[in-house]
């Protein structure tokens, strides 16, 4: 099968289209001929290790410290069943299947095993390969932060970051829930977070616009540079922070927060579930939700799919569109 191989850590250019062995599945494990997959910032940060100091030396020796042990990228996916293992009774061959492959990647390729009981929903088949390829990044981890938040109609908003992945489907997933949603990103981001549903659209290279802005009932940061304080600041009396990128000396902060206001703050990995993956679909196809895809690459242009999203202009999801 061909796949796409990370060689070494470094830029796009480490990927390399090559053939390598078809997997083959255990008997718990569903053989799946991919469809459509993405890049993610995630995947780029991964590839070049361009990560947060304090998570570098973890990351190296998860995925290997010289370079990575998990050769094939990519964490989201789409496909169809084509083998099953002896044990497996919740798919069957034929079926349309969408989920994630984590940590351990994988997705870049034309066939990927993964055990029948991890993160795989059947694909409403009103919605597309590419839609439903976008959810279990993007889509789980928006749906899992504003679930915490318990967002009440008429509440205001602000997604900083909202021209992202998981930014667009918070802003999606917000107006869906009754909110007035503010979002904010680059200059060039504004149109399509307004097309996208957001009341408002800041350009965060105006500068301090959470220290002139209102006071916001939620928070969703999916970016790591956004100021604490100001983010804290901005929020009303009860107000809620939810923090999709975090490190160690906010997690620290949090506690003072706590301690010394009615404010709270989220901060905690999402979990893939077969439920979750069901539901963004199911809005997916009744027409509730729309994910907003950038761009469509072929496998083989996997690199500069890595570039597009890397530079950051890429506009809510980059798919590869497998066959």
């Amino acid at each position: 099968m061909k796949a796409i191989i990370c060689t070494n850590y470094g830029p796009p250019e480490v990927l390399q289209l090559r053939e390598i062995e078809r997997p083959v599945p255990g008997d718990n494990d569903v053989l799946i001929k991919i469809c459509a997959a993405t890049v993610t910032m995630g995947d780029c940060e991964l590839r070049s290790l361009t990560l947060p100091p304090w998570t570098r030396v973890p990351i190296r020796i998860y995925m290997g410290y010289s370079k990575p042990r998990n050769l094939i990228p990519g964490m989201e996916l789409s496909g169809i069943i084509e083998a099953v293992g002896k044990n497996v009774n919740n798919f069957k061959v034929g079926d349309e299947v969408f989920g994630a492959s984590g940590m351990g990647m994988g997705a870049n390729a034309e066939y990927i095993c993964r055990p029948a009981k991890s993160s795989l929903a059947i694909k409403p088949k009103e919605v597309s390969f590419e839609s439903v390829a976008t959810i279990p990044v993007g889509g789980i981890n928006a749906l899992h932060f504003l679930r915490k938040a318990n967002i009440q109609s008429g509440q205001k908003v602000l997604v900083i970051g909202g021209g992202g992945a998981i930014g667009s489907y918070g802003v999606m997933l917000a107006k869906l829930y009754g909110a007035e949603v503010t979002a904010v990103d680059t200059t060039a981001k504004l149109d399509m977070l307004r097309a996208i549903g957001a009341d408002h659209v800041i350009d965060y290279t105006i500068g301090s616009y959470l220290q002139k802005g209102p006071k916001y009932d939620v928070i969703f940061d999916t970016v790591y540079q956004s100021s604490y304080s100001d983010c804290i600041s901005a929020l009303a009396d009860r107000g809620v922070y939810l923090m999709a990128n975090t490190g160690p000396r906010r997690m620290f902060r949090t506690i003072q927060t706590s301690l010394t206001s009615k404010k709270k703050t989220i901060f905690q990995f999402a979990a893939e579930t077969t439920e979750d993956l069901n539901y963004l679909s199911n809005l997916i196809a009744t027409g509730k939700l729309t994910p907003y895809i950038d761009k469509t690459y072929p496998l083989d242009k996997t690199p500069e799919a890595h570039a597009y999203v890397q530079n950051g202009s890429k506009k809510g999801c980059v798919v590869i569109k497998v066959r």
